[in-house]
C-alpha cells in the first residue's frame, strides 16, 4: 500500500466514523427537533442523507483534479 492509498484510506474512514456516530444520535436528536417542529426534524435527516453523498462526491472530484 503506498503513501497515497493510505491516506484515502484513512480519510474515507474517518469520514465513515464521522457519519457513523452522527447516524447513532440521529434518532435522538429528529426526537429532540420533532418536538419544536416535524418539518425541521425531516430536514435533518434529508440533510444527513444528502451531506453524506455530497462529502464523498467532493472528495471525488478533488482526486480526480490532483496530478497523479
Amino acid at each position: 500500500m503506498d503513501q497515497n492509498n493510505r491516506s484515502n484510506a484513512i480519510a474515507a474512514a474517518v469520514i465513515l466514523v464521522g457519519f457513523g456516530l452522527f447516524a447513532y444520535f440521529l434518532p435522538t436528536i429528529m426526537l429532540d427537533v420533532g418536538s419544536v417542529s416535524t418539518v425541521a426534524a425531516g430536514l435533518v435527516a434529508v440533510l444527513f442523507v444528502v451531506g453524506f453523498f455530497l462529502i464523498f462526491w467532493l472528495r471525488a472530484r478533488s482526486q480526480n483534479k490532483r496530478p497523479r
